[in-house]
């Protein structure tokens, strides 16, 4: 009898294997059945949303499905990459987040996640381009001229940092070591406030994201020296690239990458990047992208592994080298 209650209760967990296998098969081949939620831990109406919205809503259209776009700010963008972190991983729940996913857990004692453990980047949204502006009056004409000026009066001159750990902040940091210069960091919650100081004269110089400086670039209100891309900006034509420049080692062009839990299945992962990438070769998206000087690039599964992995481990670098304190 004993024997018997016992196959009983094998054939039932049998039974209850092969139902949850074939019911989460099911699940996978009707993804997605219910709307994605998009979080993105950064204030709306941001670069960062901007991504989001046109990457993500275009992925929406494409598979029928609602999609919805949730700024969760707060903590240097922590509050809402933790919760990404610990989301079901069913590829319903997704991050669409700059550097910081990569570098906050070096810089925070209770970040919340381990980037290479906790997460897998579906999709490349795109490169956010930027440039380093001085006020007007600034007798630098180059960045050069600026790097030999600030070499003369260490620590004289003022950065205006957008928040530690930004992609800002590291490309300013990947700058400033390659120069072997000395700034005043003056921080700030975001680009705008930032900006509006160095168009006072209040800061000395500041890098700051394409779509944000090009209207203040060309009414004069600031001084461009050069600009953070792989090739000079249809904008900025006289522009050189920081690599032209003279300071190719400092040409980091930070990425937006979109992120789902680790656990996800393989699957989910690679049906959601071929759907991003799609969506990144829509004519209405890469115009939204190009207006905001923030272009897009497709890309597989593998090659954002590797890039995630190449940029944790440089970026991880420059916070060491800078010095910047665990919080």
């Amino acid at each position: 009898m004993r024997g018997m209650t016992t196959a009983i209760a094998l054939l039932v967990s049998l039974a209850a294997a092969l139902f949850g296998s074939s019911t989460g098969a099911r699940a996978q081949d009707n993804y997605p059945s219910r709307p994605i939620h998009i979080i993105v831990p950064c204030p709306a109406g941001g670069i960062v949303d901007i991504v989001a919205r046109a990457v993500t809503e275009q992925v929406g259209r494409d598979w029928k499905q609602t999609v919805v776009v949730e700024a969760r700010p707060g903590g240097n963008s922590n509050i809402g990459t933790a919760a990404v972190a610990r989301s079901e991983p069913d590829g319903y729940t997704w991050l669409v987040t700059g550097p910081a996913v990569l570098v906050n857990p070096g810089l925070y004692k209770d970040a919340g996640w381990s980037a290479m453990k906790d997460f897998k980047c579906v999709g490349l949204a795109v490169w956010n381009q930027s440039v380093a502006l001085v006020h007007p009056s600034m007798p630098a004409k180059t960045i050069g001229e600026f790097v030999e000026l600030a070499r003369a009066k260490p620590g004289q001159f003022n950065f205006g940092n957008p928040g530690t750990g930004s992609s800002i902040d590291l490309s300013a940091q990947k700058l400033f070591q390659v120069a072997g210069i000395t700034l005043t960091n003056v921080g700030y919650k975001g680009q705008p406030q930032a900006l509006i100081d160095l168009m006072t004269n209040l800061m000395h110089f500041e890098i700051v994201s394409l779509e944000l400086a090009v209207p203040h670039i060309k009414a004069g209100s600031v001084k461009p020296l050069a600009v953070f891309t792989n090739k000079r900006v249809a904008d900025l034509p006289e522009v050189p690239t920081i690599a032209e420049a003279g300071f190719a080692e400092a040409a980091y062009v930070p990425w937006y990458g979109i992120y789902v839990a680790a656990a996800t299945p393989v699957p989910l992962l690679a049906k959601i990047n071929a759907a991003i990438n799609k969506a990144l070769l829509n004519p209405d998206v890469q115009r939204q992208l190009a207006v905001a000087n923030i272009p897009g690039k497709p890309m597989s599964l593998d090659e954002l592994a590797a890039l995630m992995k190449t940029d944790q481990e440089k970026l991880t670098a420059v916070v060491k080298t800078a010095g910047m304190a665990l919080q």
